[in-house]
């Protein structure tokens, strides 16, 4: 198990400029603030039990059945609870990946085995990973585009691996967490299959599309009643709070706000793969809001030393020292993170 290491500890690093964790560069809307301050009134009262106004305002966003949805104290917490619902035996992940899968799958004394991405295919999955579903792990997760390396899963691969996992009688974890800041999320997400497919369950959260990291918001999608069910008779009754509850609704409404943040994503991560690349950098395709790159071993304490604080990647199964990840920003942000690595490198 490796050291339980994320991005965002602006508490350790403080007055650096935070490019470790990848949330909308706009920063939390201001309607969901004032929805927050709004809720106070009622902090007296327990939080709705279900949470049915804002699974009402996730059915109406996603275009998916309102009972297909299950809301959670961020998609880490859903993550947990899925596991000890599902309570497998076997599981495989990929490596490099998102750590709260292997982490939530420990915690039910889960085995697993891991596919391991390499970077001469720069970091893609491909079609041999179908040959590893073989083994029949009770589950498996996937996260499209993948944290940390922002990778796209092919559309076609991913539907053949749901049906070979139907087939296999595995269950299906993908996390598409990352897949509203992609120039064309409805070429790749699995919302449609969620009828057809009562083995996979879709993870989603508000902290990164809407800068609501603090406030711990996530929901998850599945067709199969009876999983979802027990997943919340398994949680304590009232793990989303009233302040969630009322931002989740007040965000669901700023779609020009998610918009507007997408475009400066799409500017200015081509702006800053540039930038980078005349650096020296080995740049990976990322198509999240987010940039997976390769560089020296201590660029991490250098950065700091400059201000900024960027993710190193070393820590997962998979990757070693000299992996990175950082944020794509506003550019006057953006600006900095290349003086500082100008300064740095050359």
């Amino acid at each position: 198990m490796t050291k339980h290491i994320h991005g965002g500890d602006v508490y350790t690093y403080k007055n650096c400029i935070d490019f470790s964790a990848n949330c909308n560069p706009l920063g939390t809307p201001e309607s969901v603030k004032e929805a927050i301050r709004n809720s106070l009134d009622h902090i007296s009262n327990y939080p709705q039990v279900g949470c049915m106004r804002l699974k009402s305002a996730i059915a109406d966003y996603e275009k998916v059945d309102e009972n297909y949805i299950i809301c959670g104290n961020g998609a880490a917490d859903l993550i947990f609870n899925l596991c000890r619902a599902k309570k497998p035996k076997k599981a495989l992940l990929l490596a490099p990946s998102f750590a709260e899968y292997e982490q939530a799958l420990i915690s039910v004394d889960c085995q697993i085995s891991r596919f391991y991405l390499r970077e001469e295919d720069d970091f893609y999955l491909g079609e041999k990973y179908i040959q590893a579903l073989e083994d029949k792990p009770d589950m498996i997760f996937l996260c499209n585009p993948n944290n940390p390396t922002g990778i796209l899963t092919d559309r076609q691969l991913l539907l053949t691996i749901l049906e070979k996992c139907r087939q296999l009688g595995i269950f299906v974890a993908v996390d598409e967490c990352f897949l509203d800041f992609v120039k064309s999320p409805g070429q790749y997400t699995l919302k449609e299959k969620l009828r057809e497919y009562d083995n996979l369950f879709i993870l989603k959260a508000f902290t990164k599309r809407y800068a609501m990291a603090g406030v711990r918001l996530g929901y998850g999608m599945c067709s199969d009643k009876e999983l979802l069910n027990k997943m919340e008779q398994m949680t304590q009754p009232w793990n989303v709070s009233t302040m969630a509850q009322e931002a989740g609704i007040a965000a669901l409404k700023e779609n020009s706000y998610v918009e507007k943040g997408r475009k400066i994503i799409f500017e200015e991560a081509e702006w800053l793969k540039n930038q980078m690349t005349r650096l020296g950098l080995k740049i990976f395709p990322s198509q999240a809001n987010y940039i997976f790159f390769k560089g020296p071993g201590d660029l991490f304490d250098s950065c700091i030393r400059k201000g900024i604080l960027i993710r190193d990647c070393s820590n997962y199964p998979g990757l070693t020292r000299g992996f990175f990840r950082v944020a794509v920003k506003q550019h006057e942000d953006n600006r900095k993170l290349i003086l500082a690595l100008k300064d740095i490198l050359l």
